[in-house]
């Protein structure tokens, strides 16, 4: 792919895939290009994000290298999505740094880890910190309530006011000119594909995670990482439940709503995430692009540790130990939310906005092959 021109070598191979069609069927990406010969930038930012990476188009490709073609349509939409993400980033100054640096979601992290940790020595004592505490109300002696709900929400809202934004920008650069009856017709069937993963079926067999063979492994993960990441926020919003109107605090009996929403969420997110890196891990690196990888590890990582520290607390949460586990965790948690606007999260509601386009000139084309009223085609 030419590092120079991205654009130029996204429409070459998309060229040569509108003129073969031999893939279509694979997924959404070649119905949308069938008879196209010319792709604009907002053609190509939302072919990037509707593709699902399933790579069953690079080991079908007969233009695949060592052909002169040397078509990889994979590496090069996973290259363009990054190119999205940072061209519809909310403010605009976030775009910038995530071109410039891989860094960004480590370094927040390390950041609101050392502010929560600045906390919790400036407002517990040693004597708190380092004792076991099971009572009622010994995560708020840790880090009093105002100051964790403060941190919790402030980073929170900025993540859901940033990704909204700039998902919106986004739907602004791939969006056709619609009606509001066409998008709430093309709705149920974007919703399906979005909560079912269709996609990532590959056509069908799977993805190919490692060679030639299909798997619905990289399916069934997603599921669990995006399960036990819901699962999670009920927790807190369960918590929150307890805490305001039943006037109980954390930490709550393991039989509880929040404790038992947390430990199943934070199984299947942790279990998840760790799967998915071991794909990642095993991964044919050449219908691949290095940053998305990083991206990719990156991300997975953090909802790991995430998972894995909330699991910690809940284990020794009557051990010395609790302080310091719950430390770390909040501390995650927020650089978790602070990160989420310019990390792979992105692909969820960019894929889920692609997803709803599609959906949209779907039910076109179907409307426009459907017999007029008199049974002969329009």
């Amino acid at each position: 792919m030419s590092a120079a021109d991205p654009m130029l070598e996204a429409e070459r191979v998309l060229r040569i895939c509108s003129a073969c069609m031999y893939c279509d069927g694979i997924c959404p990406v070649f119905p949308a290009i069938d008879g196209k010969h010319g792709f604009s930038l907002s053609d190509v930012s939302y072919l990037s994000n509707l593709c699902h990476n399933c790579q069953g188009c690079w080991h079908d490709c007969q233009y695949a290298p060592p052909h002169p073609f040397a078509v990889n349509l994979p590496a090069t939409f996973a290259d363009l999505r990054q190119r999205s993400y940072a061209d519809h980033l909310w403010p605009s100054v976030l775009g910038r740094a995530f071109r410039a640096s891989s860094l960004a979601v480590p370094a927040t992290v390390a950041l609101m880890l050392l502010i929560t940790v600045a906390l919790v020595l400036s407002t517990s004592s040693p004597e708190i910190f380092f004792a076991a505490d099971a009572r009622e109300g010994a995560f708020y002696r840790v880090l009093p309530w105002p100051a964790m709900a403060g941190l919790a929400g402030a980073s929170f809202a900025w993540a859901v006011i940033a990704i909204t934004l700039a998902t919106l920008r986004y739907w602004r650069t791939i969006a056709p000119e619609t009606t509001i009856s066409e998008i709430v017709r093309a709705l149920p069937i974007a919703l399906s594909d979005i909560i079912t993963l269709r996609h990532l079926g590959g056509g069908g067999p799977g993805c190919h995670d490692h060679d030639e063979r299909t798997s619905q492994r990289r399916r069934i993960l997603h599921h669990l990482t995006a399960g036990g990441f819901v699962l999670s926020g009920l927790s807190t919003i369960a918590g929150s439940a307890y805490h305001h109107l039943l006037g109980v605090m954390a930490p709550y009996p393991v039989a509880s709503l929040p404790v038992m929403l947390g430990l199943v969420g934070g199984v299947t997110m942790t279990a998840g995430a760790a799967g998915l890196l071991g794909l990642e891990a095993r991964a044919n690196r050449a219908p691949s692009d290095r940053g998305e990888t990083k991206l990719n590890v990156a991300f997975l990582v953090l909802l790991a540790l995430v998972g894995a520290s909330g699991l910690a607390v809940l284990g020794f949460r009557s051990t010395p130990a609790m302080a310091p586990l719950l430390t770390v965790h909040l501390g995650l948690v927020f650089g978790l939310f602070a990160a989420l606007p310019f990390s792979k999260a992105l692909h969820a509601p960019f894929r889920a906005a692609a997803l709803l386009r599609a959906a949209i000139d779907s039910n076109r084309r179907a409307s426009a092959r459907a017999p007029n009223a008199s049974g002969n085609s329009p």
